[in-house]
């Protein structure tokens, strides 16, 4: 299970104050800023880059994102 992926110069994490959270780090993991919050996926559990886009695992299911975590659709 990965909590973290590079993606580009970014970092980005599951939150681990929050599992509904998405945070990112331009700067190796030193700071972390907001990307993502909402319960309505429920918890996130795993991401993966696969090159396109990133996917994530939730409790409610299967997500990906083509901008870096901002936004979520889900996956048939």
């Amino acid at each position: 299970m990965s909590q973290m992926i590079k993606r580009g110069k970014e970092l980005i994490r599951i939150s681990p104050k929050s599992a509904t959270k998405i945070e990112y780090s331009t700067n190796d993991g030193r700071t972390w800023m907001p990307r993502y919050s909402s319960s309505m996926y429920g918890d996130f559990e795993d991401l993966m880059d696969n090159g396109r886009e990133i996917l994530a695992q939730t409790s409610k299911g299967l997500y990906c994102s083509t901008n870096e975590g901002r936004t979520w659709f889900k996956r048939s």
